[in-house]
């Protein structure tokens, strides 16, 4: 029998909320209420955890959001997402420790191998050094002593007093598509994401990594992150997906894409190329590649009627995939939709 999938959502906080894609609209503005209200509308909805993303030069700072929205959230997981880059790792794992018993050991972590904001490090030895940090968040959250002789930090230091509440450290959620991305997964992450993807690549993805993992001696779960448009008939989902863009720029489109601190990495490179080969449209049956003309990142989206969404999800569920992050646009409004139509009808629960 198939465990249940969690199926998270998504908290806008980088300034990505539109009405349509690519005009700035000061109501869905990333600010502590209108976050929060996301939050509060994916708990209310019924999803299993939310993403809170992190950019330096982008909206409001997910730690700090964190804290602040763990107290209001009854059920819901949070998946707080952490730049390497600008963390001392002994003080991330304290923060860490903090916000889990502030929101009764709901919390996981979402790895991003980040630069430090001014500074630019190549991509391998960034990636070397978000292994380390896994290895140092984990033996610290694991409540074990610490003495590591590594690349780039040197610390001998005993775990923090506060623990999470499972005195074990939150599953690692981590991403990349570079063969250092692939390798810092394998060794060091939980639960392996990927961004939207041809079924073919998807499959070849999760078998590389699942081989990878077991040279470490480890096994991986893995997570899609991916946009939805779900409506009532195909027709009407389209059209919704094509209202996104009806008001975007191209040159307004590139200068989105490019602000994004990961421009340059092979899976923003992925995004490009699906984008390209569609020709902004559907790369595969109800896989929209239309939405990337205004992100860097997570560029395609599941369009259709709820029992087409519903469909490709159990698609990917087939190849492997276990953990969901979906959101869309505006962020509230398509959480609802999905809410309604979609997740009553999935088998879904928190990763255990």
């Amino acid at each position: 029998m198939t465990n249940p999938c969690e199926v998270s959502w998504f908290s806008a906080l980088c300034d990505d909320d539109y009405e349509f894609l690519g005009v700035p609209d000061a109501a869905l503005r990333s600010s502590w209420e209108h976050c929060r209200d996301i939050a509060l509308q994916a708990e209310s909805g019924g999803f299993d955890n939310i993403l809170l993303p992190s950019g330096y030069q982008l909206g409001i700072d997910t730690t700090a959001f964190a804290a602040g929205i763990a107290p209001l959230l009854k059920r819901m997981r949070l998946l707080m997402a952490v730049r390497i880059g600008e963390s001392w790792p002994p003080q991330l794992a304290r923060q860490i420790a903090t916000i889990d018993r502030m929101l009764g050991g709901r919390l996981t972590v979402n790895i991003i191998s980040s630069d430090l904001p001014g500074d630019t490090l190549a991509s391998e030895p960034r990636y070397r050094r978000t292994r380390e940090a896994m290895r140092i968040l984990r033996t610290l959250l694991d409540g074990q002593s610490l003495d590591h002789r590594g690349e780039f930090w040197q610390i001998k230091v005993d775990p923090p007093r506060i623990t999470t509440m499972s005195g074990r450290c939150p599953m690692l959620y981590f991403g990349g598509l570079s063969e250092a991305a692939r390798e810092a997964a394998a060794e060091g992450c939980d639960v392996y994401l990927m961004w939207p993807d041809t079924m073919d690549k998807v499959r070849e993805t999760v078998a590389d990594l699942r081989a990878r993992a077991e040279r470490y001696g480890r096994t991986l779960r893995f997570g899609y992150r991916v946009h939805v448009v779900v409506r009532d008939t195909e027709e009407e989902a389209r059209a919704a997906a094509d209202r996104l863009l009806s008001k975007l720029d191209d040159a307004e489109g590139a200068a989105i894409r490019a602000r994004s601190l990961d421009a340059q990495s092979a899976g923003v490179r992925r995004q490009a190329e699906l984008r390209e080969s569609a020709g902004g449209e559907y790369v595969e049956d109800n896989l929209w590649t239309g939405i990337g003309r205004a992100r860097s990142g997570c560029g395609a989206a599941i369009v259709g009627n709820p029992d087409q969404v519903l469909a490709k999800l159990k698609a990917y569920r087939a190849e492997g995939i276990e953990a969901f992050i979906l959101s869309g646009y505006p962020h509230a409004a398509e959480a609802d939709l999905f809410a309604r139509h979609v997740l009553p009808r999935l088998d879904h629960g928190p990763l255990v």
